[in-house]
């Protein structure tokens, strides 16, 4: 309250401001836990960690402890609501609220698959499909950005500044969200294209892909899932998907770039 006393250019104040956050994070945390831990079963904390996987009882540990790390994330939002309680009198209060526990819910989804998906490798969104990177990037923009997006739009509703607050973050979520694909786009006139091919894809079955859009190999990653392939026939690049491949990008694209993604 007296950040906002202090500062009347901000209505409400940054405990405020971070119970809502706090309070969407642990309710994103549950709804991922209840959701695919217990109720679908797709997988567990721990499920990408092969030691982990061999003793269920060790993935029901690590799924308790996390739950309680969202107790505690939960039970320090709704401190931090009852401590600025006097705020709620203040206009557009329940709105901003509401807001931040959208955003909140949100941050947890992008910070799930950027941390756990991705760069630890602790699990999947779906562990045992042949396309888990599909599965990541669906719930990643389902559950993480679309909400995002949603928050700052109900942030910025409720001020006459709003408009332009929300229009920022909302164009570059809109901006990723678009330059994403297209960047997966091969240019038009380039011949040369990298492919990445579906985990358990094999070398023969890739070589057999190239075969079949009258290719030709021009570098392979020591993986044998990342391909560069020369398509100067004039063969349709979309005819490599229909022969496992997960990716085909422009070969300007530099090789490390894709490796971050491989399953």
């Amino acid at each position: 309250m007296a950040d906002a006393i202090a500062n009347p250019g901000r209505p409400f104040s940054r405990h405020f401001e971070l119970a809502g956050l706090a309070l969407g994070f642990g309710l994103g945390g549950f709804f991922d836990g209840i959701l695919l831990h217990q109720i679908l079963q797709w997988h567990h904390l721990l499920s990408g960690i092969e030691e982990a996987r061999q003793d269920i009882r060790i993935l029901i540990l690590t799924d308790g402890l996390f739950h309680i790390l969202m107790y505690v994330i939960t039970g320090v939002g709704l401190w931090l609501l009852a401590h600025t309680r006097r705020e709620f009198s203040s206009a557009g209060a329940d709105r901003r609220l509401l807001a931040n526990a959208i955003v909140g819910f949100g941050i947890w989804h992008v910070l799930d698959a950027l941390l756990s998906h991705w760069v630890l490798g602790i699990h999947r969104i779906r562990m045992e499909v042949d396309n888990p990177l599909f599965w990541d990037l669906l719930w990643l923009m389902v559950f993480g950005l679309v909400p995002l997006v949603i928050g700052w739009i109900i942030r910025g509703g409720g001020s006459a500044s709003g408009g332009r607050t929300a229009r920022s973050p909302f164009g570059l979520v809109l901006a990723a969200m678009v330059a994403g694909p297209l960047a997966a786009l091969p240019a038009p006139k380039e011949s040369t294209v990298m492919v990445m091919f579906r985990p358990g894809i094999t070398s023969a079955e890739a070589y057999a892909a190239v075969q079949a859009v009258d290719g030709r190999i021009v570098w392979v990653d020591q993986s044998e899932q990342l391909w560069a392939i020369d398509l100067s026939n004039g063969a349709r690049r979309s005819d490599l998907y229909r022969h496992g491949a997960l990716l085909v990008g422009d070969s300007i694209i530099p090789a490390g770039c894709l490796n971050w993604i491989k399953t």
